[in-house]
């Protein structure tokens, strides 16, 4: 199995988290966006990934030159090969995947990295095709899908009028990457574009009507990092899944000077808390000092220095320092406001 994340994108609407760090590499409770995705994909589809193959921005769009050797060490983690394509010209979904053509091919699932899933279903790999699909209450804001007898029978998107609750999430599954390819090829090769770009949707139409039959894959929590309030939202949850799943995130060596720590929080490594309470759901990097403060549900990044604050619902970049008496704050890497 292989596992294709298109994140080509650097992530204009989560700025400036996304100045310095491309947005499927921030951390949520101790984890890369894109690795937390990758992992979640593995745990429903049960089966060993081969590779994961990453498509990525140029460093002219925002790309730190780095980015390669932090999503083949996320790779290697999983014990896959990993593989790193470039994507000089945004032209839509399809023409993303179709960067990653030399690892198109045989079972394979094509994630985008700027969302987070909880399931709890087994993907059945014996099916043309699945579907990452969760309900919405709005669905005339997002691409959903029609069911028939347990098949997916219409693609329709931004529906006005309603015809289904059920949300495309971005995670799709093909059993022949071969196909997948040739179809993208196809629409390359006779330029049928849509608004522009080269979309998937009008793939998987092509697909179901050549006769294949695509299954829908339920999940339970769908969790958006596309912006500040979101992220830090989807940072809560997910803490709150490793806290019922009994995983314990505060690293043993953190220093705790008349301090408190109220779960579920991550708290990263040589982390030093003095006078300060922290959590519930509270992420904080690796070697940040936190000082005379209190922090519930917020998102801080590594290497922070935090004093005399009252956080909520804030989250703070890389190597930043912050010493005031906002609450709700987004403030970037290497920024300080004191």
């Amino acid at each position: 199995m292989k596992i294709i994340v298109p994140m080509a994108g650097i992530g204009s609407r989560l700025r400036p988290h996304t100045l310095t760090v491309p947005k499927p590499l921030t951390v949520i409770a101790g984890k890369p966006i894109v690795q937390r995705l990758v992992e979640d994909i593995a745990s429903v589809i049960d089966e060993k990934i081969d590779e994961i193959a990453f498509v990525i921005g140029t460093t002219a769009k925002g790309f730190p030159t780095d980015t390669e050797a932090q999503l083949l060490k996320i790779a290697a983690e999983l014990g896959a090969k990993g593989s790193v394509y470039v994507q000089e010209e945004a032209l839509g979904t399809a023409h993303a995947i179709y960067m990653a053509k030399e690892s198109l091919s045989g079972p394979c699932v094509v994630a985008y990295a700027d969302t987070l899933f909880k399931a709890d279903f087994t993907l059945d790999v014996n099916a043309d095709g699945a579907i990452w699909v969760s309900k919405v209450a709005n669905p005339s804001a997002f691409g959903v899908v029609k069911l028939q007898d347990g098949f997916i029978t219409d693609f329709i998107e931004k529906p006005k009028d309603f015809v289904s609750d059920l949300a495309i999430i971005g995670i799709y599954y093909f059993k022949s990457g071969d196909k997948l390819l040739e179809e993208i090829q196809y629409l390359i090769d006779n330029d049928l574009k849509e608004n522009n770009e080269y979309q998937l949707t009008n793939v998987l139409e092509s697909l179901k009507q050549q006769g294949a039959k695509f299954i829908p894959g339920t999940v339970d929590a769908w969790m958006d990092c596309g912006k500040k309030d979101p992220t830090v939202d989807t940072n809560k949850q997910v803490l709150g899944f490793e806290h019922e799943a009994g995983n314990n995130l505060v690293a043993k060596d953190v220093v705790l000077e008349n301090s408190e720590i109220i779960q579920p929080c991550f708290i990263g490594e040589n982390v030093v808390l003095k006078n300060t309470k922290v959590g519930p759901y509270v992420s904080i990097g690796a070697n940040s000092v936190v000082e005379n403060s209190t922090i519930v549900n917020s998102l801080i990044q590594s290497n922070v220095a935090i004093s005399n604050a009252n956080l909520d619902n804030a989250m703070i970049g890389n190597h930043a320092k912050y010493n005031g008496k906002y609450t709700s704050v987004s403030i970037g890497d290497y920024t300080e406001l004191t």
